[in-house]
C-alpha cells in the first residue's frame, strides 16, 4: 500500500476535527468573547500571566506540548501494526484530543488562569486538590526521567547536536531581550533568530562537542532548573517561538519529501493483539502518548498558555490548531518508520533500540527528496527532536515547582522557595533517569500521561456541569480515558513489581523497577479516589440543576 493513503486520512481528520467540529463547540458551547478580558491581561505580572501575539503563543503552544512522545511513542506502537497506530491517532485526536487542549485552556481561561490544583478544590473537594496535586507531582517526574533520558542519549551520541542546542539557547535569550526590552519588531527579531538557528545546525558537523550520558544529563538538569526560575518572557517562551520555525519546517518537509517519494509501506498493517510489550488494549493507547491525546498538553494549557492569551478567540487556533500539528509530526513519524523496513523482524532489531535515530535518518531521507544534502538533514532532525523534548523539560521543572508549593507549602515553608522546589525536583528526576529501565519508565509516563488527560476531561465535565452546559463530548471521552489508562497502568505495575519480587531482576535495574512501579501503584490509588469523589461532584451539581434554567456560557 502506498503511504500516501495514510496523508490522505490525515487531511481528512484535520480537516472535519479543526475547521469543522472545533469550530462548532467553540461558537456554540464556550462562545469564545473577543470583548472578555483575559487572565493574561488582568492579571499581568511578567513572569507567569503575559499576554503574547496568538503567532507568538502558537509557537509557545506547539513547541511546549509535543516533545518526543509523537515521534517515539507511534514508532514503539507499530510493533502491533501500522493500521492501529495510525487509527488511533487519528480518531484520538478527533474525539479527544483537541478537546482536552481546547477545553482545559478554556476553564482555566475563564476561571482567572486557575491551576487543576485550584480548580479540583473548587470542583470537587478540598481532598482531591491534595489528591491530584500528588498525582501530578509524580507523573511531572515521570515525564522528566522520559524525556530527559532521550535528551541525554541523543546528545552523547550526537556530537553535532550540542553546538546547535547552545546555539538555540543564546539565540532564545536575545529574542526575548528584542520583543520585550528593546521593542524590535516582531517580523525582524523572527528572520535574525531563525537565520542564526539554521547556520547554527550548519556548524555542527565542523563544531562537535562529544560528552557522556551523565555529563549531558546534569547539563539538561541545569537548563531546567534555569527554565524554572527565569520569567516566561525571559526565556521559556522565545525559545519556544524562536525554535518553532525548525519544527514547521521539519514537517512541511517532511510531509512534502515523503509525498514526492510515495514510498510503499512496507510493514504489516496488523501483526496479533499480544506482543512482547503486553496486549494492543490498553498498551497501545498508552504507548502512543502524544499526537492523538496527552495529559501534559492540559497542563500547558491550564498552567501556561491560558495566562498569555490575550484574546479568547484566541483560544482554538492556539490550543486545537498546535495539537493537530502535532498529530501531523506523529502520522511523519509512522510513515518513516512503516516505509523504511523491509519486516518487522528487522524493525524490531533496529527501531526499538533507537526510535529517535530512525526518525532522524528517515527525515534526513525526506528532506533529501526535496534537494537538501543529507548531512545537514541529518542534524536538522536530530536537533528538531531535541527541540520537542527540550521544550518539555522547559516546562516540566515550573510545574513540579508549582507543585510543590501548592502540595507542602502551607505545612513546610522551604517549599515555596522555588530555588529549593526546582533543585529537589531535579534530583529526584537524576535518581530516577540513572536508575530506571526506559521501556518501562516510557509506558509509566504513557499510562500516567492519559491517565492525566482522564482527569483533565474529568475536571471539564464538572465545570460545565457546574455551568448547566452540555458536556457529553467531554464525559464520554474522559470515561474511555480514565479505564484505558487505570488499566495500562495496573497491568504495568504489576509487571515491574512481580519481577523484584520474584528476583529476577538486580541492581540499579531493580531499583528503577522498584521506584516505578510504586509510582505506578500511587498514581492508580489517587486515580481511583479522584473519580469516586468526581463522581459525588458531578451528581451534586446534576441534582442542583434549576428547572428552565437558561444555559450560560462556560
Amino acid at each position: 500500500m502506498s503511504s500516501v493513503v495514510v496523508f490522505v486520512f490525515w487531511a481528512v481528520i484535520i480537516i472535519v476535527g479543526y475547521f469543522l467540529y472545533s469550530k462548532w463547540v467553540d461558537t456554540t458551547i464556550f462562545r469564545s468573547d473577543s470583548k472578555r478580558a483575559t487572565p493574561a491581561k488582568m492579571y499581568m505580572d511578567g513572569v507567569d500571566f503575559m499576554p503574547a501575539n496568538k503567532n507568538i503563543l502558537y509557537g509557545f503552544q506547539l513547541n511546549s506540548i509535543a516533545g518526543a512522545a509523537p515521534i517515539i511513542g507511534p514508532i514503539i506502537a507499530l510493533q502491533w501494526g501500522w493500521l492501529p497506530a495510525v487509527l488511533w491517532l487519528g480518531f484520538g485526536v478527533l474525539f479527544i484530543g483537541w478537546v482536552q487542549d481546547y477545553t482545559s485552556c478554556m476553564m482555566s481561561v475563564r476561571s482567572d488562569g486557575d491551576t487543576f490544583g485550584a480548580l479540583s478544590y473548587r470542583l470537587i473537594s478540598p481532598r482531591a486538590r491534595l489528591i491530584l496535586l500528588t498525582f501530578v507531582y509524580f507523573y511531572l517526574l515521570l515525564i522528566a526521567a522520559a524525556f530527559g533520558n532521550v535528551i541525554s542519549k541523543l546528545l552523547s551520541t550526537k556530537a553535532v547536536l550540542p553546538f546547535p542546542m547552545l546555539v538555540i539557547v543564546a539565540v532564545s535569550l536575545l529574542v526575548g531581550q528584542m520583543i520585550y526590552r528593546w521593542r524590535v519588531n516582531i517580523l525582524i527579531t523572527t528572520v535574525v533568530a531563525v537565520a542564526a538557528i539554521f547556520i547554527g545546525i550548519g556548524l555542527g558537523g565542523y563544531i562537535q562537542i562529544p560528552g557522556s550520558f551523565t555529563a549531558m544529563l546534569i547539563a539538561l538538569l541545569i537548563f531546567g532548573y534555569f527554565s524554572s526560575i527565569l520569567p516566561v518572557w525571559r526565556f521559556i517562551q522565545p525559545f519556544n517561538y524562536a525554535s518553532v520555525y525548525v519544527v514547521y519546517g521539519g514537517i512541511i518537509a517532511g510531509v512534502v519529501g515523503l509525498l514526492i517519494a510515495h514510498k510503499p509501506i512496507t510493514l504489516p498493517a496488523y501483526t496479533s493483539f499480544s506482543i512482547g510489550m503486553g496486549p494492543l488494549w490498553p498498551l497501545l493507547f498508552v504507548t502512543i502518548a502524544c499526537g492523538a491525546i496527552s495529559g501534559w498538553h492540559s497542563l500547558v494549557s491550564s498552567t501556561g498558555t491560558s495566562r498569555q492569551i490575550e484574546n479568547e478567540v484566541d483560544v482554538r487556533p492556539v490550543t486545537g490548531g498546535a495539537m493537530f500539528a502535532e498529530f501531523t509530526i506523529a502520522i511523519i513519524a509512522v510513515v518513516i518508520c512503516a516505509t523504511a523496513f523491509a519486516d518487522s523482524s528487522q524493525y524490531i532489531a533496529t527501531a526499538l533500540k533507537n526510535p529517535a535515530g530512525v526518525f532522524t535518518t528517515g527525515l534526513a531521507s525526506a528532506m533529501a527528496t526535496i534537494g537538501i544534502p543529507a548531512s545537514y538533514g541529518g542534524a536538522y532532525a536530530g536537533c528538531m527532536i531535541l527541540i520537542l523534548a527540550m521544550t518539555v523539560v522547559n516546562l516540566v521543572f515550573r510545574f513540579m515547582k508549582v507543585a510543590t508549593a501548592e502540595l507542602l507549602g502551607d505545612h513546610i515553608g522551604v517549599a515555596k522557595n522555588p530555588h529549593v522546589a526546582t533543585i529537589v525536583a531535579a534530583v529526584l528526576a537524576f535518581i530516577l533517569i540513572q536508575t530506571g529501565t526506559f521501556t518501562h519508565v516510557w509506558v509509566l509516563f504513557g499510562g500516567s500521561n492519559q491517565l492525566m488527560a482522564g482527569l483533565a476531561l474529568l475536571l471539564v465535565t464538572l465545570f460545565l456541569a457546574s455551568k448547566a452546559q452540555s458536556y457529553t463530548f467531554v464525559a464520554l471521552p474522559m470515561l474511555f480515558m480514565y479505564i484505558t489508562t487505570v488499566a495500562a497502568l495496573v497491568y504495568k505495575s504489576v509487571e515491574l513489581l512481580s519481577k523484584v519480587i520474584m528476583g529476577t531482576v538486580a541492581g540499579t535495574v531493580l531499583i528503577g523497577n522498584l521506584i516505578a512501579g510504586l509510582i505506578g501503584v500511587v498514581l492508580v490509588i489517587c486515580a481511583l479516589i479522584l473519580a469516586w469523589d468526581g463522581y459525588k461532584a458531578f451528581k451534586k451539581y446534576t441534582a442542583e440543576k434549576v428547572k428552565g434554567a437558561v444555559k450560560t456560557p462556560a
